[in-house]
């Protein structure tokens, strides 16, 4: 497993590079490149998880190298679905570096297969962090479109209007998709903490930073919504909430000592 797993690392690795070169040079062929390599990875990385889960007899979610690697598929799975759908070659080259990235940190983390906390042998298990995955991609590619937004309003582009509308609003519908799942995690996992501890609410450093995150994007969907701010200003919004993301499933764990300690 280990040999599949850096496999699909150096994949990704050589997909961004492959699409930066065919960006700054605009070849054509090294980004159709860049793109068969990255799906390439994409497959080893759904491989991957299969395979671990099958060893684990679980879904492998249950630690943060689990997490991250899982965290990294829901990115790629993400763009995938949007170059698919928007034809957003656009969002390539910022989102592939994230699901690099995402995957280093996963390289990083301790990769034994170890058994199942009490608290974690729930029906819940599934939903509250399948979602997490899900919610921290989409924030994620909300802050690679905001980044491309700002940038390609600050070069002027050629029918640039046309392309920062699309991204904002892709943006949006990129928050508003990952809102709804984190809401769905909190719900959840309120309800599963009942059940394990007794208590829907602990103030848990995961659960209290879960909640800042959910704040800020809530903040973000109302002024979207009341048409309060310019887009510049929602661009920056989503990229410097992805910190906040980033540390509530990182940075927590790493810092931080709670009933999630073991995520």
């Amino acid at each position: 497993m280990d040999i599949l797993f850096f496999s699909v690392l150096v994949l990704y690795l050589v997909a961004v590079v492959l699409q930066f070169i065919g960006a700054i040079f605009k070849k054509e062929k090294l980004l159709k490149a860049a793109w068969l390599v990255f799906l390439a990875g994409f497959i080893g990385n759904s491989a991957y998880m299969v395979v671990r889960g099958i060893a684990a007899h679980r879904l492998p979610l249950s630690n943060q190298f689990e997490f991250a690697t899982a965290f990294a598929w829901g990115i790629a799975l993400l763009l995938i679905f949007l170059k698919m759908k928007k034809s957003s070659d656009w969002l390539a080259t910022i989102a592939m570096p994230a699901a690099f990235l995402v995957l280093s940190y996963a390289a990083l983390q301790p990769k034994e297969i170890t058994e199942l906390m009490p608290a974690l042998r729930s029906a819940w298990f599934g939903l509250h962090i399948g979602s997490a995955v899900f919610s921290y991609s989409a924030f994620v590619l909300a802050g690679c479109t905001g980044l491309r937004r700002i940038l390609t309003a600050r070069r002027n582009e050629e029918k640039g209007e046309l392309k920062i509308q699309q991204m904002d609003f892709l943006s949006y519908r990129l928050v508003g998709f990952g809102f709804l799942l984190l809401t769905v995690v909190i719900l959840s996992g309120a309800i599963w903490a009942e059940q394990a501890w007794s208590a829907f609410w602990t103030w848990d450093p995961k659960e209290v930073w879960a909640l800042i995150t959910w704040i800020i994007y809530a903040v973000y969907l109302h002024l979207r919504l009341r048409g309060k701010r310019d887009g510049n200003f929602l661009a920056w919004f989503v990229v410097l909430a992805v910190p906040v993301v980033l540390f509530t499933f990182a940075g927590v764990n790493t810092l931080m000592s709670g009933l999630h300690s073991y995520g």
